[in-house]
């Protein structure tokens, strides 16, 4: 994973931060991407989307995401911190899913559940659950009705040890994506990386 910076120089906390995300343990069936980071953001940046695989069939892709870590040493107000995190993921529900007034708060629910199995401090989260149901009408009309849930979400990692965040987003991204948990006692083998 390359860093970016506007100043040209890596700061130490950064750098221990990317090795952290480096040493992240991820479930097999997800694949990371690094791509550009924004910079004008933060000082600091990098920047991956993953997309969970499903096992037996590569070319179905389950979830979709972007994970993206930033650093400013000045820490602005609104993070509470120099760290943040921002994030993204979307996956197709079943269509019988689309009227269930409690999706947004389940889908909240498994982003906060999987810092917390992380054991991770967090503070200053934020961020919506988006339902999209798209319907096809006139020559596209055979095609079924679907409904994607996207999460979008932000917090401020209590420090530079961000490879736990990494992973509670890709086990967050498996979730959506329908993957059941992994039984307790059970660590996922580092996944293959393109």
């Amino acid at each position: 994973m390359a860093s970016h910076s506007i100043t040209g120089a890596q700061s130490p906390d950064f750098a221990q931060a990317l090795r952290g995300l480096h040493a992240a343990r991820l479930r097999p069936e997800v694949r990371l991407t690094e791509v550009p980071a924004p910079s004008r953001i933060a000082p600091y940046a990098v920047a991956m989307t993953g997309d969970v695989i499903d096992a037996s069939d590569e070319d179905n892709e389950l979830a979709t995401g972007r994970f993206v870590l930033l650093h400013d040493p000045a820490a602005p107000e609104p993070w509470a911190g120099t760290w943040r995190v921002v994030t993204f993921c979307r996956a197709e529900l079943e269509p019988e899913l689309a009227n269930d007034p409690m999706l947004g708060r389940v889908g909240w629910s498994w982003l906060t559940d999987s810092l917390a199995d992380h054991g991770l401090d967090y503070t200053a989260e934020a961020g919506t659950v988006t339902r999209v149901v798209s319907e096809s009408f006139a020559d596209l009309s055979d095609r079924p009705a679907t409904v994607d849930m996207e999460i979008r979400a932000s917090w401020t990692p209590a420090g530079p040890d961000v490879g736990g965040h990494l992973e509670a987003w890709a086990d967050l991204l498996c979730t959506i994506g329908g993957l059941p948990p992994l039984p307790d006692g059970v660590i996922a083998l580092p996944g293959r990386r393109r």
